[in-house]
Parts: C-alpha cells; structure tokens; sequence
C-alpha cells in the first residue's frame, strides 16, 4: 500500500480507537499550522490528518486492512482534509469536544415547602389533616405530552434533532467550532407545531387539590414532613417534585414544651400549702388528681411520669412537670389578722429573724431551685 497510515500515527495495526485518537491528538498539539508554520510540518500534519481519517473511521479502516485505499488514492499525502472528513471531526480529536445532544423535555418538577401550624395535643399525639394545595398536576387533556389529539411533536429542520447548532469562528488558535442551543426549538430537538389547547404545550396545568397529610407523634417547630411526589409536576409530564410542610407549633394556653416535658404553674394559697390538699388538673390525657402533703414549699415541683409529649423518634413520652406556687394573702380582714397574730404566737413567730440558708442545707430555696433546673 502506498501509504502506512498504521506507521503515520505511530501506533500498531491493532491498535484501539482510543489510542488512535490519542496518538493523533498528540502529534496534531505539535504540528498544527498555528503551533508550528513550518512548510514541511504543515505536509507532515496533513499527512497525520488523513490517516486519522481512515483509522478513525471503522468501514474506511477496514477497507484499508483489506488492502483497499478508502480515500479512493486521490489525495495522497497532500492532499488536504479528504472528503467526508470535517472540521468538527478534527475539533473533537484535537480538543476532545463532544456533542451535548438535545435536552429532554420531560424534567423532575419543583419542590415546595408549606408551613402548618399544629395545636400542642396534635404534637403530642399525632393527628391526620387535609391540606389544599395550589400546585401543577398532569393536563388531563394531552397527559402530559403537550401535543393537540392526534398530533405529535416532529423533528426540528434547523438542527436536524441534535437540539444545538455550529458555527465556526477564527481565533488566534486558528478556526474555532461553538455550539449553542437551536434558537429553533430552544434545545430540545423537537418542535410542537400544534399544541395542546388546554396547556398550551406545557404538558401541564394549575389546581388546587387536596390531600390527607398524617402528623406523627412527637413534632415540633422545625419538624420537616416530606411526602415524595406530592410537588409540582414536572414539565412535558415530568416526576412530581416533593412537597415538604414545615410544622409550627401553637403556644398553649397552659402547659410549656420544652424539648418532649411539658411544665405548668399552679397557685396554692398558703394555709392549703400549710395543711396539705389535693388538686385537680386538666392534663393533655384528661384529669390528674395531685395530692400535696401539708408543708408544700413555694418551688416545689410535682412530676408526671408519661404525661408529656410523645417522644418523636422511639417510644415513651417525656414528663409533666407541676410547678407550685404558695400565695401569700395581701388583704386581712380583722378577724383573718386576728387569727394569723394567733398563729404566730403559738409558734413562736411573732419577731422571727429569718435564717439565711447555706448551700448544703437550702434543699428548698432558691439556689437549690436553680441547681435543679439546671440538672433537669
């Protein structure tokens, strides 16, 4: 055979088509006009050029195995790119660029995030609510494909269906190809030439629609609840996005959170604090009757085991915590004075000068209040 294109490139004869583009990439950065305008190093790149025409082409490499010249031996060495052999093909080689290819028109739609609002018993233990929505369901019309009945979308005659078109431009490295997206049918390939009425080609339109959303036990302000495929509709009859509701927790009347117990405060006067009583409270469970033995302190707390909210993520719910608070009478009359003086005289009370309490034995003042509620 007149020429070794196999020799040219400096690769074995059964060389893959990843190193014969290899190979011609490197010797093409070192013999390119613009590198080096050298005469005879413009005929050795154009010789590099038209072997990398036949090797890179599968039926002209075999035809050139099978003794044949598929350049048809009319362009010998010198001959320039050879036909058939564009200058997108020397720009793929030489800068490894490659078609992006039409972009779908079916893609995933968005999310969205709805913050609902939750009383403290819906968070404690759960609840099931029905929630309306504005979002972008499926066109019931055209399902999704955004075509007119008994239409199609047909391949764009701009770009031939590959969604970019090409051009060349000159720079200082020589001639440059772009592409960019066919300004035709915006990149996807295909055209709607007739659609559907009712969205407009868009493959889907706006509603409200209700759905049921369960609240687990255990939510709080923050809580996030993702319920998959319950967002918008993608374009062209594209997946659903996900629809995610962020909980807001209603203050109650009440009873505070924090984390998973719950705390309230309940007013005692002073002579049941003195003699003991049993209250009632309304807890989220119902009724809870509380019995305090005579002496209760101003500060004492009385807890609940399992009265509190659920926990969110395990079993068990957290406690509620009674704080009690002993009233001390602001106004006597002068038989009530009259009493209490009685009192006072009884227990020896009548000039006390108080004690300071030291932190070893203050188990129901202030500091020892503060202490547990730090360790709580």
């Amino acid at each position: 055979m007149a020429n070794d294109y196999y020799g040219t490139l400096s690769v074995a004869n059964d060389a893959t088509p990843e190193e014969i583009k290899r190979a011609y990439r490197k010797l093409a950065r070192e013999l390119h006009p613009d590198v080096n305008p050298d005469p005879a190093t413009q005929d050795r790149f154009k010789d590099v050029t038209a072997a990398y025409e036949v090797l890179s082409d599968p039926e002209k490499r075999q035809m050139y195995d099978l003794g044949g010249d598929p350049r048809g031996g009319g362009g010998g060495p010198g001959a320039g790119f050879g036909q058939g052999f564009g200058f997108g093909d020397i720009m793929d080689a030489f800068f490894g660029t490659q078609s992006r290819g039409p972009r779908p028109r079916a893609n995933r739609g968005k999310d969205a995030l709805i913050r609902m609002q939750v009383t403290l018993a819906e968070a404690t233990f759960g609840s099931t609510r029905e929630l309306t929505v504005d979002t972008a369901i499926a066109c019931t019309v055209c399902a999704g494909a955004g075509t007119a009945e008994g239409t199609s979308v047909v391949t764009c005659t701009m770009c031939q269906g590959r969604g970019e078109v090409q051009s060349v431009q000159r720079s200082f490295l020589g001639q440059v190809m772009t592409a960019r997206p066919c300004p035709q049918c915006q990149g996807f390939g295909t055209l709607i030439p007739h659609p559907c009425p009712e969205c407009a080609g868009e493959g889907r339109v706006r509603t409200r629609r209700t759905i049921t959303v369960k609240i687990p036990p255990g939510v709080d302000t923050g809580t996030r609840i993702q319920l998959t495929g319950e967002g918008e509709v993608g374009q062209g009859g594209g997946p659903s996005g996900d629809l995610y509701l962020e909980i807001v927790e209603a203050a109650h009347e009440v009873f505070t959170r924090q984390g998973d117990d719950l705390h309230c405060t309940v007013s005692l006067p002073m002579t049941a604090a003195a003699l003991g009583t049993t209250i009632v409270l309304e807890s989220l469970d119902g009724t809870e009757s509380i019995d305090l033995r005579a002496g209760t302190q101003s500060g004492y707390v009385h807890t609940l085991r399992q009265k509190g909210v659920a926990h969110l993520r395990g079993s068990g719910r957290g406690d509620l915590h009674v704080h009690i608070d002993v009233v001390t009478p602001t106004k006597l009359d002068e038989r009530q004075t009259a009493l209490l003086r009685e009192l006072a005289t009884l227990r020896d009370e009548e000039r006390p000068a108080g004690a300071v309490q030291t932190a070893s034995n203050n188990n129901g003042g202030l500091f020892s209040r503060l202490k547990d509620a730090f360790n709580s």
